[in-house]
């Protein structure tokens, strides 16, 4: 090659590294054919010619390139999901009531980037689909009566709606008021019809748990089976033994793992944890799997998908590897986090778990028992 690029050699060496041998040469090979037929060694041309070309090549340059910073990071892929099911949402409500909707969502958003501006805490994105999904299902109910505007909406007709889902009540009814607030300032309708309704919402936590002799069986099969799937141990030990959340799971990487104190700190938590010997052992299994895998990335919990870049893995994966027992991990941490609000004083909850007072203090005991999980 008469005039390598800048970059030529650091390639080689990230290769040799990150990539097996022979798989590293017909890379380096590869790409210099297609140097040489494009004429180019610019990062972004030389990967829309692998593209089209070599796309066998797309991967490991892409990764080369993003490492050694000559392409910008990808954008988050969970707005971009988010955005998909967005359009959806909206795209499900009838057409005469559509443009409101989607002028709405645009609304939300902008509110939600300006909160991040000015350092607030912003809206989550599933708060704003919670918010559009009761929008889309009035649209939806109002349409099916004969409505095609919002003008005439009224406060019966959101009673009326409202009482389609009782259990519902309260969390549809604060995407109306969200979303009449808008429309009236907008002049839309005359006067906001939500104000009126109200919503009784019990305190506390009434969500699904787990027996005593649940919790049994389930630590057995975790901690005594090797041959249950890795990912599906440990994620279900930490959940129901240390109250690990889907993103510290998703998040865990080899930096936040103590091997002499055999202890992790969870993104999030400001103290490392103390691991139990069957959580432990739960997590060498999940480096294990991961080395099977020959993969670079840093994280934990790595996949197939993820092994050849440096991404976490989906939270959908994190769900997934308990759906073969009809489990979410979720109600696995409720269980823990309800026994250690009775046991622990709330301060220092809110400190080991990276909590805010608030929602710590929604697990503390309460008149109403919660519900069993079935």
């Amino acid at each position: 090659m008469p005039t390598p690029p800048s970059w030529w050699s650091d390639l080689a060496a990230h290769l040799a590294e990150h990539r097996h041998p022979i798989y590293a040469a017909g890379v380096v090979a590869t790409t210099a054919r297609l140097i040489f037929a494009t004429s180019t060694s610019e990062p972004r041309t030389l990967l829309a010619r692998a593209r089209h070309g070599q796309p066998e090549l797309v991967g490991a340059l892409t990764d080369f390139f993003r490492t050694h910073g000559f392409l910008d990071p990808p954008p988050g892929l969970a707005d971009g999901r988010a955005a998909a099911r967005r359009a959806r949402h909206i795209e499900a409500a009838p057409a005469p009531l559509h443009s409101l909707i989607t002028r709405f969502a645009g609304f939300l958003l902008l509110q939600r980037e300006q909160a991040r501006q000015l350092g607030l805490r912003p809206n989550q994105l599933k708060t704003i689909e919670i918010r559009l999904d009761a929008v889309r299902d009035l649209a939806i109910h109002l349409y099916a009566e004969g409505h095609t505007s919002w003008a005439g909406v009224t406060t019966a007709h959101l009673e009326s709606f409202l009482a389609l889902a009782p259990a519902r009540r309260a969390s549809r009814l604060a995407g109306l008021r969200r979303f009449f607030a808008y429309v009236h300032r907008a002049k839309v309708v005359l006067h906001n019809p939500a104000d009126p309704v109200a919503a009784v919402q019990q305190r506390g936590f009434h969500g699904p748990t787990l027996t005593l002799a649940q919790q049994r069986t389930l630590y057995r099969r975790w901690a005594a089976s090797r041959d249950i799937q890795p990912h599906e141990a440990f994620i279900g030990l930490a959940a129901l033994l240390h109250a690990a959340t889907v993103t510290e799971l998703r998040l865990l990487t080899d930096s936040g793992i103590n091997f002499h104190h055999q202890s992790v700190q969870f993104p999030g938590r400001s103290a490392a944890l103390p691991l139990d010997n069957a959580t432990w052992t739960a997590l060498e299994r999940c480096r294990e799997h991961r080395r099977g895998l020959g993969s670079d990335n840093p994280h934990l919990l790595v996949t197939r998908l993820t092994r050849t870049h440096l991404s976490p893995a989906g939270a959908a994966h994190i769900r997934d590897s308990l759906a073969c027992l009809g489990l979410r991990p979720r109600i696995l941490r409720s269980t823990r986090l309800l026994t250690l609000a009775e046991e622990l004083d709330i301060k220092v909850l809110t400190a080991s778990l990276g909590m805010s007072y608030a929602g710590v203090a929604h697990y503390r005991p309460g008149t109403t028992p919660p519900a069993s999980f079935t």
